[in-house]
This record gives structure tokens, sequence and C-alpha cells, in this order.
């Protein structure tokens, strides 16, 4: 039994050997699917389910609670890692209401098949009375689907915030116990999930302010008990500030863009600028995200394959666009042998990105002197704009 506070109960799963979510995120930790019960004086609600992979764990643990009846099953949010197990919660209990917004519903239905007459809806800020349990349900769209919402417990003031807050950890402690380890895989599901969502993440932060709130208890990952801490870690990634940071994602076939990226790289930590490289045949997506949140340049490096860049440059460049991060720069280098339009596609693959476009430097075959002074020049271009921005001193 694992206890958050009196008769609020974890329930969920956790999945120590998964290594990649929707056939695309990498997992080196491993993931949580949470679920919790709050049980009142009159009713029992069951707050999200789990994966269809861990139904059984879940069943399983509100047996051990003696978990004879449910009274509202709350989803926060259709996807099926929290929503996918809910057939089968309500085929166990069949009297269970599934409580949502009205655009979950829509979405559960079309999922799930679920019918009609098994759904509550409800509005922003509506209550539901557990007794001596009192749900408040928070809007909090875009988190990262239009439909997700949290539920707050007033008398125990725990946000229950779905996605929000979440990180992609498996671990057997219910509470944070080592904020340091549990920064990194944070940052990285707010890297790859809620990156793209920083303005509506902001909205939603300010939302939040207002409330008090003693413990957040997000639908992956450990439970935080001092919430202050994560809080402040998403207002951090979520604004306008950038670091003096430059990332490189290259991949070279014949080693010119290596020699490229070498040259430019020690350039640039010879200005005083953090630099965070990435070989992207073997890249872990995740890092390469991570290193989007605070970078003010990201310098794309690619040789050209037909007339085109490398593959794995342009589906780099593609992450990044989809992203969205904060960045204020960007440039190309890299290397051609007897033409092309390497450049022109890249730049044109990050129309999502509001970041000036810096002169490239691309060299014919094996980079020369002038390729490296060109090099050096672009350094300097960085250098400067990140003076002009106020995070080079």
């Amino acid at each position: 039994m694992r206890q958050i506070r009196p008769n609020v109960y974890a329930v969920g799963a956790i999945d120590f050997d998964v290594r990649l979510f929707d056939r695309l995120i990498p997992l080196p930790d491993g993931t949580s699917y949470n679920s919790y019960l709050i049980k009142g004086s009159e009713k029992t609600a069951l707050l999200d389910t789990v994966d269809p992979a861990k139904t059984e764990v879940l069943l399983s643990n509100l047996a051990k609670l003696g978990a004879d009846k449910i009274d509202y099953v709350i989803a926060h949010h259709a996807e099926q890692d929290h929503c996918g197990s809910l057939p089968d919660v309500l085929l166990k209990y069949p009297d269970a209401k599934a409580v949502t917004n009205p655009k979950c519903k829509g979405m559960l239905i079309d999922l799930l098949g679920i019918e009609d007459d098994k759904f509550i809806t409800i509005e922003d800020s509506e209550i539901l009375s557990l007794g001596g349990k009192t749900l408040q349900f928070i809007y909090l769209p875009w988190v990262h689907w239009p439909e997700t919402m949290g539920t707050y417990l007033k008398e125990d003031k725990i946000l229950f915030s779905c996605d929000f807050f979440g990180a992609h950890l498996a671990t057997s402690s219910l509470f944070v116990d080592d904020e340091a380890a549990v920064y990194e895989p944070a940052k990285r599901y707010y890297a790859e999930i809620m990156m793209p969502f920083r303005r509506q993440i902001n909205a939603n932060l300010t939302k939040l302010d207002a409330m008090e709130i003693d413990i957040i208890a997000p639908s992956h990952g450990p439970v935080y008990n001092r919430p202050e801490f994560i809080v402040g870690a998403y207002k951090d990634w979520a604004s306008e500030t950038v670091k003096n940071e430059v990332v490189v994602p290259y991949v070279s076939m014949h080693g010119s863009t290596a020699k490229m990226v070498s040259y430019f790289v020690e350039a640039l930590i010879n200005r005083g600028i953090t630099v965070k490289q990435f070989e992207l045949s073997t890249v872990d997506i995740g890092k390469l995200a991570m290193a989007l949140v605070d970078a003010a340049t990201i310098v794309i490096g690619s040789p050209t394959v037909l007339v085109g860049p490398h593959p794995c440059a342009a589906y780099a460049t593609f992450l990044a666009n989809a992203l969205r991060p904060k960045t204020r720069f960007a440039s190309v280098i890299g290397s051609y042998g007897w033409g092309g339009k390497m450049v022109e596609q890249l730049t044109g693959m990050i129309s999502n990105l509001k970041v000036e476009v810096l002169e490239p430097v691309v060299a014919r075959g094996a980079p020369t002197k002038d390729d490296l002074v060109a090099l050096d020049r672009l350094a300097d271009d960085i250098l400067a704009k990140h003076k002009g921005i106020g995070i080079v001193s």
C-alpha cells in the first residue's frame, strides 16, 4: 500500500523495463503510469487508469486496498497511457461513472468506444464531493493535449496534474527523494512533450499561482512533496530566457563536415560559449531535445546527399521545428561534392522557429583555410548576437 495522505493512495504501475514510448521517445529510466485512489466517507474516486499493458497491476492494487466499489473514475486525459484500461475498470466496477470534460468525453468515445451513458461531464472549477474529500476540477488545456485537465483535492492540498510536471522515471520511491536525480527526467519529459506548448504552459502556471498546493501528483514519475522544485523548473524552461549555449547536431559521411564541426566547436569554446554537440546517427533524441530547451543558438552540420541534407540532419531539423524551442539564432555548416540545395532545404524546414538565420558556411569537399576563416566569422557573429541579447557580458 502506497499512501500519499490518509485515504489517498497511489495504485498505478511502475514499468522498470520499457525503453520506448509511442514507438518514438527513448525511455532510458523506464516510466510509471500513475493512478490514484481517493476514499471519501460517502464515495470513492479513481483518478486515471494505466496503460493497457499494466491493467492487471492496477486491478491487483485496487483489490489489495479492498476497493470493492468505485463510484467515479476521473479521466484527466484521453491518451491511452492514462485511459487505455478505463474500459476494463468500468467493466470491473459497473456502477462507476467516468468523470471528465466534454472534449475528453468525445475523445474517449472515439478512442475507446465507451458508451455515452457511462459519463458525467464537468466544467472548469466544478466541485465534486466524496464526503470529507472535495475534488475541484481544473482545466489545463494543451499540457499536452487540448482536453487535458487536473484535479485539486482541497482538504489535502494535492494537485493531481496529469502529464503536467511529469517525468518518465521508474522508481520505487513514491515521493521525490533526490531532486537532482529527478531533474533530468523531468526536463527530458518537458522537452519532448511540453515544449511546443510553452505559451499555454505559462498560462496554466499562472492559473496555478493562486492555488495553495502542498503536493503535486503527476501521471508519470514520483510525487512532488516540495512542489516549488518542479514549478520553478517549469517557469524557467517555459520562460523566454535563453542561455549562452550553442547546440550543434551534425552528421558526417566522409569526414569533411566532422572536421568543420570540430574546428567550429573549438572556436565557440574559445569565445566562452557553452557547446552541446550531438552526432546524429547515434543520438538520443531526448538528450538533443533537452539541449534545445535553453540554447540561444542551433547550428546544424550536414553533408550533401544527392542535392539535399543528410536524412539524419533533416530529421533533427524536423524535430527542432516540431518542438519549437525558444532558440533565437540558427545556421548551417557542412559540405558538398558537386552542388545542391542543402542549406535552402534545412533553413526552409524551421518555419516554426522564431530565429534569425546567420550566414551558413558550406565547403566544397574538405574545408580550406578560407572555410575555416568563415567558421571563425560565424563564431564571432554568434558571440556578438549573444552579447546583443544580454546573455554574455
